[in-house]
This record gives C-alpha cells, sequence and structure tokens, in this order.
C-alpha cells in the first residue's frame, strides 16, 4: 500500500494523527513528531517527503482558524519575524552542505532546553516592551539561520512569544501564520529537490486526513485549556523539543 507494508502504513497514518494532535492543542511540533518517529522505520528522505503536505495543510488550517482577517492582522502585526526567517531561511540555505547539521542541533538544542528549564524553575525570561522589537528581529534572524540548514525554525518564535506573554489564541495564530509562510517555501523547495515527487507525493496528501483529524481534535482540546495549562504544555514540549535536537546532534 503506497510501497509500504500494512503495518507501516497504519502506522504513519497513527503518527500523523497523534501529531496533529499535539499542534491542534499547542501550536507546533508536529513535523518533529511525524520525522522523529517516521524515520525509526523508514528513510529520512522518504520520513520528510510524508510530512510535507500534512505540514502545509496543518499551518494553512492553524493560521486562518479565526479567518482570513485575523491571519493577516497576525501577518502584518509580525511581518518584521515572518520576512526575517524567510531571507534568511534562504541566505542560509546555501551554507547546508557546509556546516555539519549537528553542529546546528547542538547550537539550537541547548539554549532552547536552557530556557525551558528556566521557566520551569519558576525564572521566566521576559522581554521588556522597550526591546521586543530587537528581540523579534534577532530571534527571526537565529531562526531563518537555523531553519535554511536544519529545517527547524519555530522555536525562536516560540521562545519569543511566550516571553512577551502573547495570549493563546493569538500565538497559537501567530505560528500558524509563520509556519504556514515557511511551509510553503518548504513545499516548493522539495518539489524542486525531488525530494516530494509523484512516488511519495500520493501518501503524503492521504496522511493529511489523519493529521487535520488529529488536528480538529486537538483544537478542542486547545479551547479547554487555561492559560496556566497551555503555558505548561507548550515549555513541556519545547523542552522536549530542545532534547530530541540534543539527541540528533550527538546520537544519530
Amino acid at each position: 500500500m503506497f510501497g509500504l507494508d500494512l503495518w507501516h502504513f497504519a502506522a504513519v497514518c497513527g503518527i500523523a494523527l497523534v501529531a496533529g494532535f499535539v499542534k491542534g492543542a499547542i501550536g507546533f511540533a508536529l513535523p518533529m513528531i511525524m520525522l522523529s518517529v517516521m524515520a525509526s522505520f523508514l528513510d529520512i528522505e522518504t520520513a520528510l517527503a510524508l510530512l510535507i503536505l500534512p505540514v502545509l495543510v496543518t499551518n494553512t488550517a492553524q493560521a486562518f482558524r479565526e479567518g482570513w482577517r485575523a491571519a493577516w492582522e497576525s501577518a502584518v502585526k509580525y511581518r518584521v519575524h515572518i520576512i526575517t526567517v524567510l531571507v534568511f531561511i534562504a541566505i542560509s540555505a546555501g551554507f547546508v552542505r557546509v556546516l555539519p547539521q549537528t553542529v546546528m542541533y547542538a547550537l539550537l538544542g541547548v539554549p532552547i532546553v536552557l530556557y525551558a528549564a528556566l521557566e520551569f524553575s519558576g525564572k521566566p525570561l521576559i522581554i521588556p516592551v522597550h526591546h521586543a522589537k530587537r528581540a523579534e528581529f534577532l530571534l527571526s534572524v537565529v531562526g531563518g539561520l537555523f531553519g535554511g540548514i536544519s529545517g527547524i525554525w519555530g522555536p525562536p518564535l516560540i521562545v519569543y512569544l511566550m516571553s512577551t506573554n502573547v495570549e493563546k489564541t493569538e500565538a497559537m495564530r501567530v505560528m500558524g501564520v509563520s509556519f504556514f509562510a515557511g511551509g510553503v517555501v518548504l513545499t516548493g523547495a522539495h518539489l524542486m529537490t525531488g525530494v516530494l515527487d509523484r512516488d511519495t507525493a500520493p501518501l503524503s496528501a492521504l496522511l493529511v486526513l489523519p493529521a487535520l483529524l488529529g488536528l480538529w481534535l486537538g483544537f478542542w482540546m486547545h479551547d479547554r485549556l487555561n492559560a496556566v495549562v497551555f503555558r505548561q504544555c507548550t515549555l513541556l514540549m519545547l523542552m522536549l523539543t530542545g532534547l530530541n535536537l540534543l539527541r540528533r546532534a550527538f546520537w544519530a
């Protein structure tokens, strides 16, 4: 079935469902979950290809959940972040074969783990209002530089949103808008590289269905989470993201 045996086919559908649920509940981590788990029984290029269309479609649904006007307002408000990330993804992509990805995973994973640990310790990082724009730009540069080389650009945005105490519904929408823009670039890039082709695209498209089902279940959960629980869940997933990056840096 789509080049997979029945067990593997059921497994990738289940993984997409769970990843979609987590994304719907806290706004991110779908690519990390899908890639990390599927790469344990599929080659990395196939695993990457299968997550491309679920990433694009779920980010679209997340970005436009409150309508196109709200999405547009978030895009305008966070235009510095979105433009900076896309520009620096384009700049750093050319260095993908120069800088080892293991080094980049470590450089991104260590500060994410330290940030999450600091937050859990009860000493949150708060960015003063008068430094917010500079922090947004600097974290966007970091996200873009890492994004072009490793395909991971979300954690610096999440750190910024948490450190400026953005309300959870707006944070979800901003993540969706930002990830949507990056997902469009990612899809286009891998159509050109051939990672997403006539062999992998059908299964990637099929996985949109369980990913969307999980996403809507996650939205249902998100709407029932209070701000404190949402923040704690986000921190936990951020910590897991950082630890996963360190795993890929030192043990992959």
